[in-house]
């Protein structure tokens, strides 16, 4: 990757750190999950509003490292309006991408694409994640998620 592009993902990593969009509680969400990395503290609420499959708002409420906001704020743009199952094909590939760093279909990600230097840093990829396994465990009506096992 040119350091060109670098330069630009750190920028979008940045500037969702720190003016996070759809940072803020849903008063009418019909589904909600917190997510929980007990290693590094960080702590979100994802609020979803469903609307038959559509997930027609999303919000994140916590605190965490510039990863895992950024990440939580990139999510929520970019699943309003996704039915459920693009939005469980939006996580995979997106966790695919932490795994990895190959973007594959970088048309399906979008900005989320700036995420994908995080697998350098396998701790971090915890911190980018959680936010979409909290909204994963809303949309299936769980409550609560952590990175690490009870």
């Amino acid at each position: 990757m040119s350091d060109d592009l670098n330069d630009l993902y750190q920028e979008v990593i940045l500037d969702h750190n720190r003016n996070p969009r759809n940072f803020r509680a849903l008063p009418d969400a019909n589904r909600r999950a917190e997510g929980d990395n007990p290693l590094c503290g960080d702590h979100f609420t994802v609020f979803l509003k469903l609307d038959n499959d559509i997930i027609r708002d999303v919000s994140f409420q916590g605190a965490g490292c510039a990863i895992s906001k950024a990440s939580a704020s990139m999510m929520t743009e970019h699943l309003k309006g996704k039915t459920v199952a693009q939005a469980r094909d939006c996580f995979a590939r997106f966790q695919r991408m932490l795994a990895t760093g190959e973007t594959g279909d970088e048309e399906a990600l979008g900005s989320l694409c700036a995420l994908g230097g995080v697998h350098k840093f396998p701790m971090r990829v915890k911190c980018a994640i959680l936010s979409w396994h909290a909204m994963l465990a809303g949309l299936q009506g769980e409550g609560k998620v952590s990175t690490e096992k009870a």
